[in-house]
């Protein structure tokens, strides 16, 4: 399925062949992220993944980064997480040179120009309003802020407009050589190679052999203290409620991990799912209710999103919470566990059927873990999970100490919905 080849330099190359296609897909990933950054260089993780798109001695600006690809219809973009940033194209098989030339350049010949990081500030500043100005996405910022607080878990990926605005490209040259390093950097081919494996190997040694490999900077440990439900209130008068409630769970390595996914799919993963039942089609309160299960190397959780009517607020934190008292107390049924299962094991096989997700699914697990499961291996793991686990886990994290509620709508005292979380 996979082959993992690491250079004398420490740089990771995955190759992942795939017939029935004529699409490959590279991805270029540093294991360096918003988990990584400092109070005064928060967002520093995102607006290096900017700079990069603006030149290179070679290329020397935007559009000469973009019109090579886009005169073949490729797919390109980047993005930035909490412990990694990736940037990747997806072309046709026979235009795999190009890409590799275009995003091998941006990433070891960035110019990092002055005056393009002055006008960046701009972009990013006017991406952190858009994101303020989208109470479905704002809310998911103030989760994260209500888990874990001031640290860098609870921060903004984008950072905040004061530390975008003062940041330097001296703090962002140090910042990219203390992280950009071959021992921090993975390189992934999937899809229709070009040529043999073995082939396709060299090219990228060719271009990343020479590439430092020093060591690199770790971030610190995520500090979790809570004792009691957790509120978080953002007044705005907006026509509708969008919240977050749910609860701490467990991180990548947690060997429950793969139970909470289940337990989250059964919840809320399906609209056969228990909360897509009751709150949408009994009880007619939201359009949107899903639930998501989040694992990172330190920290996760399990968690409900939905819009709700103003007025219903209360109604619908109050229905979620029953949800999870429910299931916590009588489990689930055998029925429920095997769709659940299988519904996980169909979307993850349809989602693989194209080059840039197999990247990701097979990139990402290396740069967090260091470790490759394949998706047989999943499958199993996934298998595994019975009644009792479900049960197990739902009693462990929806008590009251583990769960939280962040919530955006024109409200003055949260006292109210906190009291509904004990």
């Amino acid at each position: 399925m996979f082959k993992k080849t690491t250079l004398k330099n420490g740089l990771r190359i995955l190759t992942i062949p795939q017939k029935n296609t004529e699409a490959v897909t590279i991805l270029i990933l540093v294991g360096t992220g918003s988990k990584y950054e400092g109070r005064e260089t928060n967002g520093i993780s995102h607006f290096l993944e900017h700079l990069l798109f603006k030149g290179t001695e070679k290329r020397p600006n935007q559009l000469a980064v973009a019109e090579p690809l886009d005169r073949v219809g490729g797919v390109y973009n980047a993005f930035t997480g909490e412990e990694y940033t990736g940037f990747f194209a997806k072309v046709k098989s026979e235009n795999f040179g190009l890409a590799l030339d275009v995003l091998s350049d941006i990433y070891l010949n960035a110019r990092l120009d002055p005056r393009e990081i002055e006008k960046e500030k701009g972009v990013i500043i006017e991406e952190i309003n858009m994101h303020f100005d989208h109470p479905m996405s704002y809310v998911q910022i103030l989760w994260n802020k209500l888990l874990y607080g001031d640290q860098p878990a609870g921060w903004d990926i984008a950072g905040t407009k004061e530390t975008v605005s003062k940041m330097t490209r001296e703090d962002i040259s140090k910042y990219m050589k203390s992280q950009y390093v071959a021992s921090n950097t993975l390189v992934c081919i999937a899809g229709k190679l070009p040529g043999s494996e073995r082939e396709t190997i060299k090219e990228i040694e060719k271009v990343f052999g020479k590439m430092g490999g020093e060591e690199f900077m770790t971030k610190a440990q995520v500090r979790e203290e809570q004792k009691e439900p957790g509120c978080l209130l953002f007044k705005r008068e907006t026509d509708q409620t969008h919240l977050c409630l749910g609860a701490r769970g467990y991180h990548l390595s947690h060997k429950d991990r793969y139970v909470q996914e289940v337990l989250s799919v059964i919840l809320g993963g399906m609209m056969s799912s228990r909360l897509f039942i009751r709150i949408r089609e009994e009880l007619g309160l939201a359009y949107y209710i899903f639930t998501s299960s989040d694992s990172y190397t330190d920290t996760g959780f399990l968690l409900a999103r939905a819009g709700v009517d103003n007025s219903k607020a209360e109604k619908a934190v109050s229905a979620i919470l029953e949800e999870y008292k429910k299931i916590a107390k009588e489990g689930v049924s055998d029925d429920e566990l095997e769709r659940a299962k299988e519904n996980i094991k169909g979307k993850t096989s349809l989602l693989l059927e194209t080059s840039d997700e197999k990247a990701s699914f097979y990139s990402l697990q290396e740069i967090l873990k260091e470790k490759v499961m394949t998706l047989e291996e999943i499958f199993e793991e996934i298998d595994k999970v019975k009644k009792e686990d479900i049960l197990r886990v739902a009693k462990d994290i929806f008590r009251p100490e583990k769960i939280n509620l962040a919530l955006i709508g024109p409200f003055d005292d949260k006292e109210k919905f906190k009291k509904l979380l004990n």
